[in-house]
């Protein structure tokens, strides 16, 4: 069984249906069990509401397709959050509160398993899951890629904490998870929770670039990260494409390696699943 994680609120929808379906089509028969952490934050943004059980349901079903096996369960971890990381320094962070939600995983019931593949909500695989689960990662805490612009502006083994691939029983044998919210909790971080787990880490395997490619694709992509990036024409700007932004990835960046997914999940959305 391969055990992942995604964390998010009411608009990860897409970016989970979209991820879920690409290792489904892409990888070898298996069967999942997909957990996704969620909360209700509003009291810091009105938007901040917790992923639907009807989306969970439909995720479920999608799932079930491919294997009666496979499980989706969502864990509301907000009373966890306000005990363990609300009102923290890195609360307001780049990106959301949401990420904050893995450094969760030592105390959230029913994580059960020895190793979970973290994966933020903007991934896309290109090649067999397999490749990057079946890695051995007895030894250490986690495998992780290059962060692309962070081995260039900040050090060469700094990791993109996007695809995490967790040994959960060496992790909460060194405390990782306990450090990390410490660290969260005392000091604002420039990248939060990633700052917190690099700064957390005993020992890492850094894996190579394939398995969370935030910038190319190329034929032994394993993991595309549709993160924000660098475009230097027709003058320099960043953009934030992500992968169910299927016009743009047609029209910007060239992409059809997809589109037998995006048949798939366009047809969904047009039966009624539609979240902006």
């Amino acid at each position: 069984m391969i055990d992942l994680l995604f964390c998010g609120n009411s608009y990860v929808f897409d970016g989970v249906l979209t991820a879920l379906l690409s290792i489904l089509k892409r990888s070898k028969e298996d069967t999942y069990r997909v957990h996704i952490f969620t909360m209700n934050l509003t009291r810091v943004k009105e938007n901040y509401t917790p992923i639907s059980s009807d989306c969970i349901a439909y995720l479920e079903k999608m799932m079930k397709e491919y294997n009666t096996e496979n499980q989706v369960l969502c864990h509301d971890v907000t009373e966890l959050y306000e005990r363990e990381l609300g009102h923290s320094p890195n609360e307001g962070c780049y990106c959301s509160p949401y990420t904050l939600l893995r450094l969760l995983l030592d105390l959230v019931p029913g994580i059960d398993s020895d190793k979970i593949l973290y994966l933020d909500c903007d991934i896309m695989f290109n090649r067999d899951i397999h490749l990057l689960y079946d890695y051995d990662i007895s030894e250490v805490e986690y495998a992780a890629s290059s962060d692309h612009y962070g081995k260039y502006l900040i050090h060469p083994g700094y990791i993109n904490a996007g695809v995490l691939l967790f040994n959960l029983k060496k992790c909460r044998e060194t405390e990782l998870f306990s450090k990390a919210r410490d660290l969260i909790c005392k000091k604002k971080l420039v990248f939060a929770d990633q700052s917190a787990i690099i700064r957390s880490t005993t020992k890492r395997l850094h894996l190579p670039q394939r398995f969370n490619d935030q910038k190319f694709l190329h034929k032994h992509t394993v993991v595309r990260h549709f993160s924000k990036r660098l475009f230097y024409l027709p003058y320099p700007h960043t953009d934030n494409i992500k992968q169910w932004h299927v016009e743009k990835v047609h029209r910007i960046f060239h992409y059809h390696q997809f589109d037998d997914i995006y048949e798939d999940y366009l047809t969904r959305k047009k039966e009624g699943f539609h979240y902006e």
